[in-house]
Formats: C-alpha cells, structure tokens, sequence
C-alpha cells in the first residue's frame, strides 16, 4: 500500500520583510533550510494572501521556503489597494524579490490564480525558473469567467448561487461581474462590505468536495473579503490585463524546457479539468496528474498528497 503523504509540520519564518514599491508595502517571509532549494509560493485569488499552512507544502530540510502576498492583500498594504496592481506588476514583484533575495533561480508553484501568475512569470522570466508545480489551472479566459460568475457552477450550487446574486439587482443580473464591479466602485460603504463577503463566500462554498464551514468563516471575514473582492473583481473585469485570451496557453511553448507537474482535482467547480487538460495537451513533457475524488482546494487529502509528492520528486533535481 503506498503512503499517503500529509503536511509537513508547522514552522516559523527566520526572515520577513517588505518591499516597498509603488505605494505598496508588499509582505514577504523566508522558511525553512536557509541553504536550501529555493522555491516561491504564489497564493490565489488574485486577494488571497499567504498562510501559515501553504508553508507545510514544502520540506524544510530541503527547501528555502519563499512566500509573500501579492499587491492589497495579506500582510502586504495598503489593505485592498487597486493602483499599480495588474499581472505584470505582480511578475515584476516576484523577480525584484528573487533579486533582493540574492536567488539566481527557484521553483515556482502556484494554485488557482496562482497558476496564472505562475505561467505568466514562468513565460516572462524563464531563466529564472527552476522547476513549476500548478493546481487547480485558471487561464483567465471568458469562458472560465462565465462558468463560474455568469452560468455553469451556478447549476450545481444553485442554493449558494441564490446568495451570491441576492445583492445584485434582477434587471442587472446578465452581467454580474460588471453589476458588482458598480458596487465595489460606489460610494456606500455597507453595500460594498455586504457585496464583497458574498463574493467572497461563493468562492468558498464551491471550493471544496465537502463543503466546509471554516472556510466559509475565513471568506467571510469582512476585512479579508474586502481586498479578495474587490483585488479579484477588478483582475477579471480587466481580463487578468492579458495581450489576448489564449496568451498564457500559446506562451507554454516558450516554458516546455522547464521540468513542471500539474495536479488537478477531478470535480473542481471553481476552476474545471478542461483547462488543466488543455495545457497537458500543449506542455506533453509535464506530469499531469488528476486527483479524482477532489474539488478544487490545495488542501484536500488528495491534492495535499500529490503536491507534496511533487515537491519531494523535484527536491532533487
């Protein structure tokens, strides 16, 4: 029977810091074998932030453990700030902080909006990248929108469903995106909290096979739905400030060198096995692995055993 592999234990950071650029104080925490393999961890949303968990990935013995929470988010201020905050000041923040670092290269692994990010710094900076590890793939593309924030996980979570569009008026509910973006971008204050914990909780409510109450507890939280919200909704209103649709997918050829495992849950609701399937046609050398009895969560048992898995096989290259 093969071993089903768990978390590592918790640890505390022997760095922290911030980076200050453009008005942003960006957060960043070092873990781990100070000698050790680099590798940075690149959290979703986009407004997600960084975890004491998403440390426990990563064997610390092995591994210098680099987190840091993207523009308005986390630890990083100010607190859901939208000015200088696209994709590309995000790539941009990531090689500055391999630079301020003195990191040559690292392994990049990100999940969600993570996997965005990490694809578009990969395809940007490929010399800087080690090795890729991505779940739950999300290309940014409007079909991905739509089934998730206009129709498709609408019809299998249609009791949550019901509660994300309560704050939207019915005559404006054809775009919901656009109608939320109003709100966020009004000037009642109650309106905009009570939309940004309803954004916040759909995306908790269908992120995990078994839905999960203290994860509906976290989302709803006012002060981290706010910079979730508001981060997340201004990303996908501007189409995650790509070239074009497909740049991120044609951009694979420029990163199939690079040694890459991509872990997908079979029911993700959130962001669906189409995408991972499409980059596994484009990138054939990467280990594309399907986690079938999970949604879409990093910290699902199956996913938490394959990614893990991951970053002991790579921990030797």
């Amino acid at each position: 029977m093969h071993e089903v592999l768990t978390l590592y234990p918790h640890i505390e950071p022997y760095n922290t810091g911030f980076m200050n650029l453009d008005g942003h104080e960006i957060y960043y925490e070092e873990c781990g074998n100070q000698e050790g393999k680099p590798v940075i961890f690149l959290h979703g949303g986009p407004g997600g932030g960084g975890s004491e968990d998403v440390r426990r990935f990563f064997d610390p013995a092995i591994y210098r453990i680099v987190v840091f929470d993207q523009r308005g988010c986390g630890r990083s201020r100010p607190h859901g700030s939208l000015i200088k905050n696209t994709t590309w000041y995000l790539v941009e923040d990531i090689e500055k902080l391999k630079t301020l670092l003195g990191i040559k290269r690292w392994m990049v692994f990100g999940g969600s909006w993570g996997s965005t990010l990490a694809l578009a710094y990969a395809q940007s900076y490929p010399d800087s990248v080690s090795e890729i590890i991505i779940r739950g793939i999300f290309m940014l593309r409007q079909k991905e929108l739509d089934w998730f924030y206009q129709e498709g996980a609408s019809k299998i979570f249609p009791d949550e469903w019901t509660k994300f569009i309560s704050v939207i008026p019915e005559e404006k509910r054809d775009n919901l995106m656009v109608a939320y973006n109003e709100i966020f971008n009004g000037s009642d204050a109650k309106a905009k909290l009570n939309a940004a914990v309803e954004w916040s909780r759909w995306e908790a409510s269908t992120s995990k096979l078994i839905k999960n109450d203290s994860l509906l507890d976290e989302f709803s939280d006012s002060h981290f739905a706010l910079a979730f919200a508001l981060i997340e909704n201004h990303f996908f209103i501007n189409k995650g400030f790509l070239d074009y649709e497909n740049q991120l997918l044609d951009g694979i050829e420029k990163i199939r060198h690079i040694p890459a495992a991509i872990i997908q849950g079979r029911y993700d609701v959130v962001c669906p096995m189409e995408t991972a399937f499409e980059v596994s046609e484009r990138w054939p050398e990467a280990k594309f692995q399907i986690a079938n009895n999970s949604g879409h969560s990093a910290f699902e048992q199956e996913i938490i055993h394959l990614l893990v898995s991951a970053t002991k096989e790579f921990s030797n290259l």
